[in-house]
């Protein structure tokens, strides 16, 4: 039940989290952060959650359902270590990211030359067709045209 459990939440927050990007204007080709960071986000801290309970505690003594008698088991003190570790992954990965990013863009520059539609220019392909794109207009500024998918490679 645990990875059902999982995988419906991590599915709404990867979704919610790719939406958000779109309302923001990040560029995220493939929607490579909200779907592997923030799924792997979420299903790291959710881990300590759904682990085995304490009577899983000693191998030897487990019951048949356990699924990895002997190791870590659902508390609060767990819950609480997995989002430690989540949260100091996170911040190593972009702390070390930004930094060899700016290490690059010395030598070549990162940032596309171009505005939007970044899957299809860089990747010869769209992410997600299935989904409509959304044209994010701030209020009151209803003559802001939402970008053009035709892009001139």
């Amino acid at each position: 039940w645990g990875a059902l459990v999982l995988g419906v939440v991590a599915t709404l927050f990867c979704y919610g989290c790719c939406e958000l990007r779109k309302v923001f204007g990040f560029d995220d080709a493939l929607d490579v952060w909200g779907v592997h960071g923030m799924g792997g986000f979420v299903g790291s801290i959710l881990l300590g959650a759904i682990a085995d309970g304490s009577d899983c505690a000693v191998a030897a003594d487990a019951p048949a359902y356990c699924v990895n008698a002997g190791t870590i088991t659902r508390s609060g003190e767990q819950f609480g270590k997995q989002i430690v570790a989540t949260v100091f992954c996170a911040v190593y990965s972009f702390v070390v990211t930004y930094v060899l990013l700016r290490l690059i863009n010395l030598v070549i520059p990162i940032r596309p030359q171009i505005d939007g539609a970044l899957d299809l220019h860089e990747h010869g392909e769209t992410a997600y067709n299935h989904t409509p794109t959304k044209a994010y207009i701030p209020e009151g500024n209803q003559e802001t045209k939402a970008p053009s998918a035709e892009v001139n490679v």
